[in-house]
């Protein structure tokens, strides 16, 4: 009884030392996020930009936050501008629900079909001779003679290149409805969109034989990693300038 007391005066004590960096943090985060508008000092007209308030709230613990653009209504084109809007957006208030229209960031095609190539590889290689494809043929049930004639037909390529590319473009658009960018955001956003999808076709997935289910998930799971590092990685480095 002494030492479930001693357990939890010790978590009381260390949620009294944590609360006041919580709540610190919590406002500075509140502080910096959200859109604002600013005078663009290139073109000297309006723009919408967003701090990152979850750096700012990281690095701002001693009272001095680490101030930085994370996305600009002019951006990827003008996106090492050198960012000259900086004072004037951590001195503008949050933008209010109606005063600045912001759009969905653009879908930029090539990242997406090189990561469905990626992703549709990776599988080649997970389904080879020397990897997995004998436990995968043992598990379906086919024989060399029917595998070898599935390999040289082109609708089930065809047809794994396109669900590849489909994934894509669901992680793509999950990345540019919530202005997000970057390796981790794509990989996040695979997987939410990837459990997602394993969550809606469990009773199917329940009825595979075992073995046939550990090496799809197996696949599934890189295939989605990879598809979202790419995706997310590349989103605004593959863009051609606007005019």
């Amino acid at each position: 009884m002494l030492f479930l007391l001693w357990i939890l005066l010790c978590l009381l004590a260390l949620l009294l030392f944590l609360l006041p960096p919580a709540i610190w943090m919590r406002t500075l985060y509140r502080r910096y996020a959200g859109w604002r508008r600013v005078t663009c000092p290139e073109n000297h007209q309006p723009a919408a930009v967003s701090l990152d308030a979850r750096h700012a709230a990281a690095t701002g613990m001693h009272g001095h936050p680490d101030l930085r653009l994370c996305d600009c209504t002019r951006w990827p084109e003008r996106e090492n501008c050198g960012h000259p809007c900086l004072d004037q957006a951590a001195h503008a208030e949050p933008w209010t629900p109606g005063e600045i229209t912001v759009d969905t960031k653009p879908i930029h095609h090539l990242p997406i079909f090189l990561a469905a190539f990626a992703a549709w590889c990776l599988g080649a290689v997970w389904h080879a001779q020397y990897t997995l494809r004998p436990r995968w043929m043992h598990a379906v049930g086919l024989t060399y003679q029917q595998v070898r004639q599935i390999r040289w037909s082109l609708a089930p390529h065809l047809l794994t290149f396109a669900v590849c590319l489909l994934f894509a473009y669901g992680v793509a658009w999950l990345l540019a409805v919530s202005h997000r960018k970057g390796v981790l955001p794509g990989v996040v956003m695979a997987v939410l969109l990837g459990g997602a999808l394993a969550a809606a076709s469990a009773v199917g997935l329940a009825r595979l034989p075992h073995d046939l289910l550990l090496i799809e998930a197996g696949y599934a799971v890189l295939a989605s990693l990879t598809v979202g590092a790419i995706v997310g990685g590349l989103s605004d480095k593959m863009v051609l300038p606007s005019h």
